[in-house]
């Protein structure tokens, strides 16, 4: 910015839309953590993010020529250079007042050769107002993962290594259970063995039509892919049901120990399904449709389980497991680094059962015995995994397994998860049909929404908000 400069909040000029005003800006915002030379004259400009006008853009142009016209610059930090201290001096100016500066407070700042320290939550702040994810990063050309996706240890980093293990997900051929007796029984003893062991199965033949899958597929591929300025209108963090459907990067973005790779919208399609005006035309009917087939599919795969557990057939839909639905749309840009960070971290899920439909390109892993195992993508397929609340009131017969998506070079992935849970109020214990002398219940009763709650407050760091609930 030009010396003495003087900018107003009341500044004569034509009002501009504030949301482009916004972008703009909290991009330079995020630039300041590599470009402290901006920091002034970004800091100055982002006080105006509420009524801008077109003197006010302008003040902005001239950011982003000094920008282009210093682009192949460098600050260079070098250690034990023999270069005199850089000394700054600051003072509590009141910079938003009218009157002359009214110095009242003073600080001296000494700077040795060193890398300027890490603001996470300024970082997290100014891509959280961009409102364009993870793609608009990747959309802006960036050839470097930003430190706040970085994962925290050298640990985690071995955890994004390919598998070694050799093993297979259960597939279960879900053809013919309803009119063949001895075949049923065949599926119900292996949907019992995976369920016991490793948490997850794979089905095919589950009367869910490829095209409507591929449909599916092509309406998050839709909704991520819009204009961007479109799309931000669906993008908040409010998820106290108000909105039906929500749009966002990382659930936990403020909370997390490290970013996700990832993109997300989150709609609750059932018990009270949608109007079809709240939802985004890209996948409205197509969510529709198969929220729809889904539910059908979940009711089934609840019998089996039921009758798994030794319980009469509608024994898991009566106590509620499938009242409830979230249908979560996940998308995951290529990755320039994705040894450095992860798509969706190692988590269990909170919910009874979760039904994922997943692409071509790959990346989730399961942890079985010890060792993260890849689950390769089956045309026509779907992964069912147990979540939190069925090994609960299971009291751990069927077990709720981690799992995690690992970033790609490759993309985008996309994905979506159909979490079936009970109604928010409703009480989930043991079942008492399970329990028996020799096996009395681990887990005190609880309801969906105190489970829900605590497992966002806790965040997702590798364990399992059951813990919280033992007896």
């Amino acid at each position: 910015m030009e010396p003495k400069l003087k900018v107003k909040k009341d500044e004569d000029g034509e009002k501009i839309d504030p949301t482009e005003y916004r972008r703009v800006v909290g991009c330079l915002r995020y630039l300041t953590h590599t470009r402290p030379d901006l920091s002034y004259a970004v800091g100055i400009a982002s006080r105006f993010m509420e009524q801008p006008t077109t003197l006010h853009f302008q003040v902005v142009k001239h950011i982003l020529r000094y920008v282009k016209g210093t682009i192949d610059y460098e600050i260079n930090y070098g250690k034990g250079c023999e270069v005199e201290d850089l000394v700054g001096f600051s003072d509590s100016d009141h910079g938003g007042d009218k009157k002359p500066h009214k110095t009242e407070k003073m600080a001296l700042v000494s700077m040795s050769p060193c890398t300027p320290e890490y603001d996470r939550k300024a970082e997290l702040t100014a891509f959280d107002q961009t409102k364009t994810g993870v793609k608009g990063l990747v959309d802006a050309g960036i050839t470097e993962v930003p430190r706040m996706f970085h994962l925290p240890s050298p640990e985690n980093l071995n955890s994004n290594q390919p598998s070694h293990l050799e093993l297979s997900l259960p597939t279960i051929d879900l053809e013919g259970i309803n009119e063949d007796p001895i075949r049923r029984k065949e599926v119900i003893e292996k949907v019992k063995d995976a369920f016991e062991t490793w948490g997850f199965f794979q089905i095919v033949n589950h009367g869910i039509p490829d095209s409507m899958l591929e449909e599916m597929k092509k309406g998050v591929l839709g909704f991520f892919e819009q204009d961007s300025e479109v799309k931000k209108q669906w993008y908040t963090r409010d998820r106290s049901g108000k909105r039906k459907f929500v749009h966002h990067s990382n659930f936990d973005l403020y909370t997390a120990a490290v970013t996700n790779w990832r993109d997300s919208f989150f709609c609750t399609m059932a018990p009270d399904t949608p109007q079809p005006d709240e939802l985004p035309s890209p996948c409205r009917d197509i969510l529709l449709e198969y929220t729809r087939q889904v539910i059908r599919l979940a009711g089934c795969l609840l019998t089996l389980m039921s009758e798994a557990l030794g319980l009469n057939p509608n024994h898991l839909l009566d106590i509620g497991c499938g009242d409830g639905l979230a249908v979560l749309g996940h998308y995951y840009p290529p990755c320039p680094q994705p040894e450095l960070t992860i798509g969706t971290p190692d988590h269990t899920d909170n919910d009874f059962i979760t039904i994922l439909l997943q692409d071509h390109v790959g990346g989730f892993k399961i942890l079985y015995q010890n060792q993260w195992t890849d689950v390769r993508p089956t045309q026509g397929a779907l992964v069912v995994n147990a979540g939190d609340l069925l090994q609960l009131v299971t009291n751990d017969k069927f077990v709720s397994s981690r799992h995690k998506v690992v970033a790609n070079k490759v993309g985008p992935r996309v994905s979506v998860a159909s979490f079936f849970m009970s109604e928010t109020l409703q009480v989930i214990e043991p079942i008492k049909e399970l329990l028996s002398k020799d096996n009395s219940a681990k887990y005190r009763g609880t309801t969906a929404k105190e489970y829900v709650d605590y497992y966002r407050a806790k965040g997702i760091d590798g364990t399992s908000a059951l813990l919280h609930f033992k007896i």
